[in-house]
């Protein structure tokens, strides 16, 4: 039999449910409302994510409460708040349009969009930022929880920057990855696979699967 640390420690990542309260505006890290009304959907969630497992959630009230519409479906433990997944920060253009960014801060505006992914908002991360935080942190916790089930809810960026990990992707590649709301994205980090001794490799088993939604 083997050791539960022989196992693949298997990331289930799921974005929050939407929001529709801000509709054309940047929020990042804006703690904003979402939706989660949609009762099949939450069904559906609840019979296909493991419950036996870590459950992560961010600061933001939408993680928690996306968890909460889950939890209400079956018996799920408490959450574990990590502040190291939460969304990218857009600094002062935070609740603006893109017009009203760029009336705010001209000269910011037309150096950013030079190099989205490496440029900062004024006060914000970059994108390469976030995803330097969010391998650090899976790094981690995928120690701290070796051969478990980890489940985290948790933002459209994060999400990306998890699978830009996993494939080795830069920045700018990374913007391919699609990652609706009440989506699935499962990665596993194994022990060795095709690659020895290398302190355990990645393996992208779903990005963006829409399967436990409502059609």
């Amino acid at each position: 039999m083997s050791r539960p640390t022989d196992r693949p420690t298997q990331w289930w990542w799921l974005r929050h449910a939407p929001v529709t309260a801000v509709a054309g505006r940047i929020y990042g890290q804006m703690d904003v409302d979402c939706d989660t009304g949609d009762e099949q959907s939450f069904t559906a969630l609840a019979e296909t994510l493991p419950a036996n497992a870590v459950w992560l959630i961010t600061p933001l009230g939408r993680t928690r409460k996306t968890f909460d519409a889950i939890a209400a479906k079956t018996p799920l433990p408490d959450p574990i708040v990590e502040p190291a997944l939460i969304e990218q920060s857009f600094g002062r253009w935070q609740g603006l349009s893109w017009d009203e960014m760029q009336a705010a801060d001209p000269k910011i505006y037309a150096e950013f969009w030079v190099d989205p992914t490496r440029s900062a908002p004024p006060e914000g991360e970059s994108f390469a930022a976030q995803m330097d935080r969010t391998r650090a942190a899976i790094n981690r916790l995928s120690d701290e929880h070796a051969g478990r089930d980890i489940v985290a809810v948790s933002h459209g960026g994060t999400i990306r920057a998890a699978v830009a990990m996993a494939l080795d992707l830069t920045p700018e590649a990374a913007m391919a990855v699609v990652v609706d709301n009440l989506s699935i994205t499962r990665l596993s980090k194994v022990a060795d696979g095709l690659l020895q001794d290398k302190g355990g490799v990645w393996r992208v088993e779903a990005v963006n699967n829409l399967a436990a939604r409502k059609p």
